[in-house]
């Protein structure tokens, strides 16, 4: 026995009626679902408990987590193999996500154009063959590429969503952290001799998790 198919007070013991009222109640205790006690008495109010009181809490989601990965493909990616650690990392926490049975989604952003490459799904293998044809080249439009990336995580369903911003820094747009993420995280790729030092700079008004990619020598 539990609250979620427990009456509260106020319901009418051995009640046999027949119709909307009865259904109402024993119907949704019969697929599981959770009512929300305070705003059921709220609309309740002084009178008996009614079908039409009922308020519902809302369903649960139907994947753990959604990692929203969002790549820089723009031209300063191709220094130092960049872009081709980026990838390296990418294959692995889809892997990963894969192994934890989570959902996954990919934007690309370069130039002044944002890629859906891959729309929210469950993960799956992934290989060097699918993620190989993503290129550089272009501006970094950070901004927008964060702004489809907020569009994305609103209508996710995931009990989770993470953005994972995989970035070497080099723009000087600042957007502001979506509000959707429940967890942001900023994987730095700068490698020049002179860093400015921008993704760190981002993660931090972000508060967001910060790593710096490993480099390869």
């Amino acid at each position: 026995m539990s609250l979620r198919d427990t009456a509260p007070a106020g319901a009418r013991q051995g009640d046999r009626r027949q119709g909307t009222q009865r259904d109402a109640w024993h119907g949704a205790a019969a697929k599981g679902t959770a009512f929300d006690w305070p705003r059921t008495l709220v609309a309740r109010g002084a009178g008996d408990l009614r079908a039409e009181h009922l308020r519902h809490r809302p369903k649960q989601a139907r994947s753990g987590a959604l990692h929203c990965f969002l790549l820089d493909c723009s031209a300063s990616m191709r220094k130092d193999g960049n872009l081709a650690r980026a990838k390296g990392l990418l294959l692995a926490l889809m892997q990963e996500a894969y192994q934890r049975r989570d959902h996954v989604a990919l934007l690309c952003f370069a130039g002044d154009v944002v890629e859906l490459r891959l729309p929210p799904r469950r993960a799956s293998a992934w290989n060097d063959d699918w993620i190989a044809p993503i290129g550089a080249g272009g501006g970094t439009p950070l901004a927008l590429g964060v702004e489809r990336a907020e569009q994305l995580l609103v209508r996710s369903e995931a009990r989770q969503r993470w953005l994972w911003l995989l970035t070497d820094g080099r723009t000087s747009e600042s957007p502001a952290r979506p509000e959707a993420a429940d967890v942001a995280c900023v994987v730095d790729f700068e490698a020049a001799r002179i860093p400015l030092h921008r993704a760190q700079q981002l993660a931090e008004r972000w508060q967001a998790r910060y790593l710096v990619a490993d480099r390869a020598d």
